[in-house]
């Protein structure tokens, strides 16, 4: 990525509101039109969201997306949308034993639903607060559950692969367990064994900083820094790491780009919420820096992978050992193609990067580190970029709001136009803006505070 002239927030503006303007129209056709019964909708086809059976992981962004474009313009109507299919829809995935996305799929509703009323955004119901509390602890003590332990000590939250296998994008997941753990919520296993959430959150950060990313120290002849494999190989009789894998990528030894956005932004986000706990929490885990060290380190060498490996605008390609790149000459020096005839672009990961990016530099600045400026601004870069077509979808037909992802490359789900060589036009149900805004609006500006996708519930529970 090249350097721009410097983003300020107040510079999307105009931006960000045409942007929430088609938001709003899309949520609410979607919500006429579409048919639930055919499962939640994951991408589009022809512009219209479809479904496509792995794991129901994707409602909570489709009704957690009508919340938030509430938070985003008082739309009353959005609100009593989400909420109401919230409380009718949402119940399965709060106990849902089967995935490893509970991050994502109830802290965008039940989670999105809780800030807005600690933030005095709707009013305080003591049964409704209930509830929404009740969602979270449990969803996060299921999510814990998922656990295998590792040799040497420690363990992670295993995929919906089986016990042998961890996700680089689970650490994004976390999430719900901090929330959970913020409520002074547990999980209880056999003979009354109380299992600490943040003890399995910072044991399964650990293991992803470890095994998923790379730091250039010669684990194996790809051993660039900041590389990250999507998924790691255990053994699970006796938990030794075996090797690197990938469901979604090129192969284990290349970078998928939408698994690396997931690392950069679920580490940014696990150092702000570990910097408003207290050290005593975190002693009996090596201490509070020693946490932030490794998250930091993680965070830090991803992020400059990314910056290094996308289109000059910040826009990146679905991996970066996709062997089509090879025909493409210097792809690294030019705007990324999305209408190519040898690889896709991913914007999804870019959307996902761009929140990383500025999350991590608003808690670098936050420590007086005068490296934050440049992660901050190019996130924005990112964004601001996104906003703009051709990657901003204003065809009203069109039921996606970001277009040119990527969902499942090698499995030749993403459907190719006729005319065209690879997959365009597609939007993926991740991205909609859709995963609540972060607690960064005394260092970012209104315009970012009602732009950037997040987690704003690192605040009181």
């Amino acid at each position: 990525m090249r350097a721009t002239e410097p983003v300020e927030p107040r510079d999307l503006a105009r931006k960000l509101q045409r942007m929430w303007e088609l938001s709003g129209r899309k949520i609410a056709a979607v919500e006429r039109t579409y048919d639930s019964a055919k499962g939640s909708p994951v991408f589009t086809l022809g512009g219209k969201w479809t479904s496509r059976g792995w794991t129901e992981w994707t409602q909570g962004f489709q009704y957690g997306s009508a919340i938030l474009q509430y938070d985003a313009t008082g739309e009353a109507a959005f609100l009593e949308s989400g909420r109401g299919d919230t409380v009718r829809k949402m119940a399965p995935h709060v106990s849902h034993v089967g995935v490893h996305d509970h991050g994502f799929n109830n802290v965008s509703t039940y989670g999105a639903l809780l800030r807005l009323m600690n933030e005095g955004r709707i009013p305080e119901n003591p049964w409704e607060r209930s509830f929404y509390e009740l969602a979270l602890k449990t969803s996060g003590a299921v999510q814990a559950r998922r656990w295998t332990g590792i040799d040497g000590g420690g363990g992670f939250i295993y995929s919906f692969n089986g016990p042998h296998s961890l996700f680089v994008d689970t650490v994004r997941s976390l999430r719900v367990l901090a929330v959970a753990h913020q409520l002074g919520h547990a999980l209880m296993e056999e003979n009354d064994r109380r299992v600490s959430l943040l003890e399995r959150l910072v044991q399964h950060a650990r293991a992803t900083a470890r095994f998923s990313v790379y730091y250039g120290e010669g684990r194996d002849s790809y051993d660039v820094p900041g590389r990250v494999a999507h998924e790691s190989i255990f053994n699970v009789t006796d938990g030794r790491y075996r090797c690197p894998s990938s469901q979604q990528g090129y192969s284990p030894f290349s970078t998928w780009t939408r698994g690396l956005a997931w690392a950069m932004l679920g580490f940014a986000e696990q150092l702000e919420f570990v910097d408003g706990l207290g050290a005593a929490e975190l002693e009996g885990f090596g201490g509070k820096e020693a946490v932030i060290a490794f998250m930091h380190r993680a965070a830090k060498v991803t992020s400059d992978f990314y910056l290094a490996n996308t289109g000059s605008d910040g826009v990146p390609y679905w991996d970066t050992g996709a062997p089509g790149l090879a025909a493409m000459g210097d792809w690294r020096g030019r705007e990324a193609e999305p209408f190519n005839d040898y690889e896709p672009v991913d914007s999804s990961a870019a959307a996902i990067a761009s929140q990383g990016l500025l999350r991590f530099g608003a808690w670098l600045r936050a420590r007086g580190n005068a490296d934050g400026g440049r992660y901050f601004s190019a996130g924005l870069a990112v964004l601001s970029r996104l906003l703009e077509e051709p990657y901003l979808s204003t065809d009203e037909a069109h039921q996606g709001l970001l277009l040119h992802s990527v969902y499942h490359r090698p499995n030749g789900w993403d459907a190719v136009p006729p005319g065209r060589m690879i997959a365009t036009t597609i939007a993926c149900r991740w991205v909609g803006w859709a995963q609540g805004r972060p607690g960064m609006a005394k260092n970012a500006g209104s315009a970012a505070r009602i732009g950037v996708p997040g987690n704003g519930l690192w605040g009181k529970p």
